[in-house]
């Protein structure tokens, strides 16, 4: 069909295996530690916060590809497969030889990319005995994805939600809530690591090493009760990558193939499930596709911060991770992504950043907000705070392409919908947001001391 706007898989064509990039890698994320002997994370001991098979994901580097279970699948067909969009609006407007492509993660009923993973967690919780799930979430897509799988699968959610995004955007815990889940503003009085922090800090806005340090915590203290993570670590990559596996096929169907692939980056979960399919075809097939990960200027870990063994918290209950980190006692800005204030990268983008595979470009809230506003203005789709990152990456690259004359097929990952952000809309057209930076003097300071990987 000439100018054909979507590409939608039927449910037949819905990849029935998540792919696992640690089992292609040519070096292996270097593994977990135990932070008190700082010998490697065994499984087992993972499985004490996590779910047994999540454990068991998280230290997977030999299998190349792992079964969706069919429980999952059943769920996955009430939404899947998500639509690869030809953006021909947006690229009229940036007069630009460029074909622009989005993968459509925000029709999905709970608006995110973040279901993908919290239904399997839940899952597999439900499969192990586990009753009751906890979790942090900063912007409240995690908090909202966690709440609603946990009720299908019949299990208790309690969320923690960092505190100045809890204000910020306050349909989120409303939604959390009328799936049943608990929400609690990070930090809190309600666990000693929240108490701890506010003691130091009485009008700490929270961030999501605090919010995971009280998650943690009531995990380890509560019988039947295990932790989920929306981001960060291998085991939410994986289950993502069900984004760029159903991508590829929509590629084929268009007749092309990404040059250039970009997503927006906190932990590196939609980054990672957008990236990782395509991304296997440069390391075994000699593809040469260029994968760009955007991120706050305000929270630069990819491309500012250190390479060090850091917790994925503040308290320092998390195992010590190998990642780009700007250090786990990071107080970010109040900027209004929500879901990428968050100080450190996952292990295995951290080592595809030292290997070169990838890179990260820093953008600045203003612009990304330029970007999504022109987004809808064209699409028609409000996207999310955290999307409009790779709007903004993407309109770099496609006006680099108008400049040079070259014509590159982009694609990138549309995270979310904006819908329940209006409120940071409102205050970028009333002129009321700015600007943040981090200096090289606060990075310093926030990772002397971590312990060298």
């Amino acid at each position: 069909m000439k100018n054909q706007k979507k590409f939608i898989l039927e449910e037949s064509r819905i990849p029935t295996h998540w792919y696992n990039i640690q089992a292609d890698m040519k070096n292996k994320p270097l593994p977990p530690l135990n932070p008190e002997t700082k010998q490697p994370m065994t499984a087992e001991e993972l499985s004490r916060v996590f779910a047994a098979e999540c454990s068991r994901q998280e230290l997977d580097t030999q299998n190349r590809w792992i079964d969706i279970p069919e429980e999952v699948m059943e769920k996955y067909r009430y939404y899947r497969s998500t639509p690869l969009v030809r953006a021909y609006a947006l690229e009229k407007a940036l007069d630009t030889p460029a074909h622009i492509y989005f993968k459509n993660e925000s029709v999905n009923p709970l608006g995110s990319h973040k279901i993908n993973s919290a239904l399997p967690q839940c899952y597999y919780c439900k499969q192990e005995g586990t009753t009751n799930v906890t979790t942090e979430t900063g912007a409240g897509q995690w908090g909202a994805a966690l709440s609603y799988a946990a009720k299908v699968f019949g299990l208790e959610a309690a969320v923690y939600q960092v505190k100045i995004t809890m204000q910020q955007k306050p349909y989120r815990s409303s939604i959390m809530r009328t799936f049943g889940a608990a929400v609690t503003g990070s930090p809190s009085m309600s666990t000693r690591a929240g108490k701890n922090i506010l003691t130091l800090d009485p009008t700490h806005p929270g961030s999501l090493g605090t919010a995971i340090s009280e998650a943690v915590e009531l995990a380890t203290i509560t019988p039947g009760c295990k932790y989920a993570l929306g981001s960060v670590l291998s085991h939410v990559t994986l289950h993502q990558t069900i984004i760029g596996l159903e991508a590829e096929k929509q590629m084929e169907m268009a007749g092309e193939y990404p040059d250039i692939v970009i997503a927006c980056f906190g932990g590196g979960s939609n980054f990672g499930g957008i990236a990782f399919p395509f991304m296997r075809h440069n390391i075994n097939d000699g593809r040469n596709t260029e994968f760009i990960a955007a991120e706050p200027a305000s929270c630069p870990k990819l491309t500012r911060g250190v390479f060090r063994y850091d917790f994925g918290d503040e308290a320092g209950y998390t195992p010590l991770l190998p990642m780009f980190t700007l250090g786990h006692g990071f107080k970010p800005a109040n900027i209004h992504a929500g879901g990428l204030r968050y100080h450190g990268a996952g292990t295995i983008v951290s080592q595809l950043i030292k290997d070169k595979m990838m890179h990260g470009t820093d953008i600045p809230q203003l612009e990304s907000f330029d970007a999504g506003i022109l987004f809808a203005r064209t699409e028609g789709i409000i996207p999310a705070p955290e999307s409009c990152h790779a709007i903004a990456a993407t309109i770099r690259e496609a006006k680099k392409c108008r400049e040079e004359g070259k014509r590159k097929t982009i694609l990138f990952n549309l995270s979310g919908h904006g819908l329940i952000d209006m409120p940071s809309y409102d205050r970028y057209i009333d002129g009321d947001l700015q600007n943040y930076t981090i200096s090289d003097e606060e990075i310093i300071r926030n990772t002397e001391g971590l312990y060298k990987a």
